[in-house]
């Protein structure tokens, strides 16, 4: 396996374009299942799991063609021959039960595996099988896989989700743009991919109102066309970069980014003695004079602090002055990577779904092992502060989630390299 050689070396400068948003893109993926006309993605991030959504969706006889170095998707599912999502594809990737509600929509039938994809906890499907059954919807686990069908067509209907579940609302949302009559989603989320799969469904003749808002409402029509969307920036890549400079020192501008992408994480960095300033092009960050504070953090759906930025927040507090509390509200087992950043120095104290950070004046380089996407980029981030030679293994994780993130770094000052297996 692949392992990410990062030494120390003092401060970063210059500028990382932000790609654009692997969560929103794999959301956007599924939505060309609700039409027989081409959908176009541009701004796409380059990443496994694109590969791995596309080799899903051609499976089910989508036609995928990636277009300008991966940066264009051109879509088209006029044929499609197949309603079997098979857990060979399915289990690389939970963002692969998104194919549910498109295909119960357009087809009135889908069996999909259960998913996989990191380690952080259990993600159920309830939420989304409750809410497509208000919709009509008959499914039935056997096996490993959910058999959905809804003979009669899918139905408009009223609803209220138990927790607002990105994944179940934008599976809901998309079964909801094809059934008959109106459809309200209660408690829905709120985050920027909400909003940016809203837009595009909008694009292809969809009738939605309220996504960035907890109660979005859904006109159902009888067919979708073909569209063009640029994929919104991913602001988890976004926030990553962005605590680069703050942990190295130096000054660094995010090309593509915007505050209300990241407002509660821009206010945490603040309080931590961060400065983000935004610019023409991006956000610019540098660390004020001095070490960074202390601060507690409390993992929340958006607008809230992102829980996929958690992991590289810790490594930022781990050289704070002062002692921080991270507590971890979305999902259990994400402090996985707690343990081997004390193998770096770091001193930290987890109970359950709470971290308890007490700041270290200094980290030091050892040989680390990742365990999931956003624990490989914490330790890459703690890595760039060390002393010494930081080794991180098994980061085949990464390549899901950062697009080029060697050569990115690179070019803003830091020694990082990637060494392949043999």
């Amino acid at each position: 396996m692949d392992s990410i050689v990062v030494r120390g070396n003092g401060p970063l400068k210059g500028q990382i374009p932000i790609a654009g948003a692997k969560n929103a893109c794999l959301t956007l993926m599924p939505a060309t299942l609700l039409s027989e006309e081409p959908l176009t993605l541009t701004n796409a991030p380059r990443l496994s799991d694109i590969k791995t959504m596309s080799e899903l969706l051609a499976s089910l006889g989508a036609e995928v063609s990636s277009l300008q170095e991966g940066k264009v998707l051109a879509m088209s599912s006029h044929d499609l021959d197949n309603h079997v999502a098979d857990y060979d594809i399915v289990r690389k990737m939970r963002a692969s039960n998104l194919v549910l509600g498109p295909m119960l929509a357009r087809l009135g039938q889908a069996v999909v595996s259960l998913p996989g994809g990191c380690a952080i906890g259990a993600r159920p499907m309830d939420l989304h099988i409750h809410g497509l059954e208000a919709l009509g919807a008959q499914i039935e686990l056997k096996d490993g896989y959910l058999h959905a069908k809804a003979p009669g067509g899918l139905k408009g209907a009223q609803m209220k989700l138990a927790f607002a579940s990105v994944g179940a609302t934008e599976n809901i949302l998309m079964a909801a743009t094809l059934a008959k009559g109106t459809t309200v989603i209660e408690n829905a989320a709120r985050e920027p991919e909400i909003v940016d799969l809203a837009t595009c469904l909008r694009a292809m003749g969809a009738q939605i109102e309220g996504d960035g808002t907890p109660r979005i409402e859904v006109q159902g029509v009888d067919r979708l066309h073909g569209a063009t969307h640029p994929v919104v920036a991913d602001r988890i890549e976004l926030g990553t970069y962005m605590l680069a400079p703050a942990i190295c020192g130096g000054e660094v501008e995010c090309l593509g980014g915007r505050i209300e992408l990241v407002a509660a994480f821009c206010e945490k960095l603040d309080a931590a003695g961060i400065s983000v300033e935004e610019t023409d092009t991006g956000l610019k960050v540098a660390r004020r004079n001095g070490r960074v504070r202390a601060v507690d953090v409390t993992t929340e759906p958006f607008p809230g602090f992102p829980t996929d930025l958690q992991a590289q927040m810790m490594a930022l507090l781990c050289t704070a002055e002062g002692t921080s509390v991270l507590e971890e509200k979305i999902f259990e087992n994400r402090f996985m990577h707690a343990p081997e950043l004390g193998r770096m120095g770091a001193s930290i104290e987890v109970h359950g779904g709470t971290a308890t950070v007490h700041g270290v004046e200094k980290l030091k380089g050892a040989p680390v092992m990742a365990t999931d996407l956003r624990a490989s980029v914490s330790l890459i981030l703690a890595g760039l502060a060390a002393e010494g030679e930081t080794v991180v293994n098994r980061v085949y994780h990464l390549d899901r989630g950062y697009e080029r993130l060697e050569e990115k770094l690179g070019n803003v000052g830091a020694q990082i390299e990637r060494v392949r297996s043999s």
